[in-house]
């Protein structure tokens, strides 16, 4: 699989880019200016790897635009989707957990352009600008938050909460209101579905249907609504 978007030197960007993501929100703008100079700007089609499992964590990135799926093999060696990432987050961070491979892989999930920069760049930013680390710690605080809250998830709801879980996280991440409910506004199909929680094909197409037939949601190619996040959340506490 190739990996490697086309990296270029960006033109000069504004540092008000930064100024409203969070972990950039509380520098001043001549920090802002000293980091974007350090960065290169790529760009990914979709379904193309940013970076993969096991490799050199040779970069870091802040995804500018677009959205990112986090994937992991299982102990079986099938592909799990651990998070999904809107933009204005950080990602292949490996550094940030003292390791020198990435832990996951991340795939474009739709066109994608992003930042980079090298990885020994990352304990400059830590250590040089404190407005930085506290809000790059709580941005690890709750990747790693999520990432138990799916292993438990995974190990103790049944399937159909486990999808209605996931819908809600979604719409949570990237829910926008449209003429029909709340649509998760980046490219779900019901494969990804699947392989986020754990589930077959078939189980995730028969579950959808369903609700579908209720009324709950409404699903496409590539694109869910909701219609009835309640009736979600009573179905994932298992109350439904």
């Amino acid at each position: 699989m190739q990996t490697r978007g086309t990296p270029t030197r960006p033109p000069r960007l504004d540092e008000s880019l930064l100024g409203g993501l969070a972990p950039f929100a509380r520098l001043t703008l001549s920090e802002r200016r000293q980091i974007l100079d350090r960065a290169t700007s790529c760009r990914f089609e979709r379904s193309r790897a940013i970076f993969e499992e096991g490799a050199a964590a040779d970069r870091f990135f802040l995804l500018l635009d677009g959205y990112v799926r986090v994937v992991r093999q299982n102990e079986d060696g099938n592909q799990v989707i651990m998070l999904h990432v809107p933009s204005g987050q950080l990602i292949g961070i490996a550094q940030a957990f003292d390791r020198d491979t990435y832990p996951a892989t991340a795939v474009a999930a739709s066109e994608c352009v992003a930042l980079a920069w090298p990885a020994s760049f990352w304990n400059v930013l830590v250590e040089d600008y404190p407005g930085f680390a506290g809000a790059a710690m709580k941005t690890i605080g709750l990747r790693v938050k999520e990432f138990n809250e799916r292993i438990v998830e995974m190990a103790t709801l049944q399937v159909e909460q486990r999808i209605a879980h996931m819908v809600l996280r979604l719409v949570n991440q990237a829910g926008r209101k449209s003429a029909d409910g709340i649509e998760i506004a980046m490219p779900v199909t019901r494969q990804d579905l699947s392989e986020m929680t754990g589930s077959t094909l078939h189980t995730v197409s028969r579950l959808l249907s369903a609700w579908e037939k209720k009324g709950w949601v409404k699903s496409g190619r590539r694109r869910i609504i909701v219609r009835e996040p309640h009736q979600l959340v009573l179905l994932s506490e298992g109350r439904s």
